[in-house]
């Protein structure tokens, strides 16, 4: 058998350039695939934007802010939620904070998979704090626990399938006001949950990435074939929380 083709974005002649993260941990979270490289054969395919990591910096100080709104229940009895995890960098971030369980939800098998074996390496390393699982299916189909809930994005579908998620959302906690919140990284449909008044608002504004981040988002994206991508020294973003109630709460 041949050696399995890497996704376009994966290899060295499309630019792929390893992220520090990867390097100190020995994980593999780097690269970018533009959505239209993300085909699975799904309805919701044309929907995806790009496979990109977080920045650790900027998901490091989100989940800070998010952690000094009032809360419903302590930070530990909350469910992590990444929707669009790809290879899971976040969540391997969110394992380190002591959330009561990390789920990835991705669509793609092939990032699905990757996203696996970085949650093994993770695992015998020592540095999860709570256990951690990816399961490979479409975000309005994911079932939510019964727990608090923080789920998480980073720009990765288009205003059909962002709008389709905030339906499934609204309906899965219809019952449990507050109990679910939302990190919102590279808001490009932040307007969706801003027009509606189920969702209050509790933080917005730029994140700014670390120098090293920085650097490393800038030798990445200047790397790319097709100058698809910009880096920016910033990443916009937004904390919300599904109230269920026609008024918004108050802003931090």
């Amino acid at each position: 058998m041949g050696r399995k083709r890497l996704l376009p974005g994966l290899t060295i002649k499309d630019g792929f350039t390893r992220h520090p993260f990867d390097v100190e941990h020995g994980v593999q979270t780097s690269g970018l695939v533009s959505g239209r490289h993300l085909g699975t054969g799904h309805a919701h395919d044309r929907h995806s934007t790009a496979y990109y990591g977080i920045a650790p910096s900027v998901f490091r100080e989100l989940c800070a802010r998010w952690r000094s709104t009032s809360l419903v229940a302590p930070s530990q009895d909350y469910t992590f939620i990444d929707f669009g995890a790809g290879m899971g960098r976040a969540m391997l971030l969110a394992a380190r904070m002591p959330f009561r369980e990390v789920i990835g939800v991705e669509l793609n098998p092939v990032l699905a998979a990757t996203a696996q074996k970085n949650i093994d390496k993770w695992n015998l390393s020592a540095r999860a704090r709570c256990p951690m699982r990816i399961v490979c299916q479409d975000a309005i189909e994911f079932e939510f626990p019964a727990t608090p809930c923080l789920a998480y994005m980073f720009n990765p579908f288009r205003e059909p399938v962002i709008k389709s998620l905030i339906r499934h959302m609204e309906s899965s906690f219809a019952r449990r006001p507050g109990q679910l919140d939302v990190l919102y990284a590279n808001h490009e449909f932040a307007d969706l949950f801003e027009k509606n008044q189920r969702w209050a608002r509790l933080w917005a504004g730029p994140i700014p990435l670390s120098a090293e981040d920085d650097a490393a988002d800038r030798e990445i994206l200047n790397n790319q074939p097709d100058g698809e991508y910009e880096a920016s020294s910033e990443e916009p973003s937004s904390i919300f929380r599904l109230t269920g109630q026609h008024k918004e709460a108050k802003r931090l």
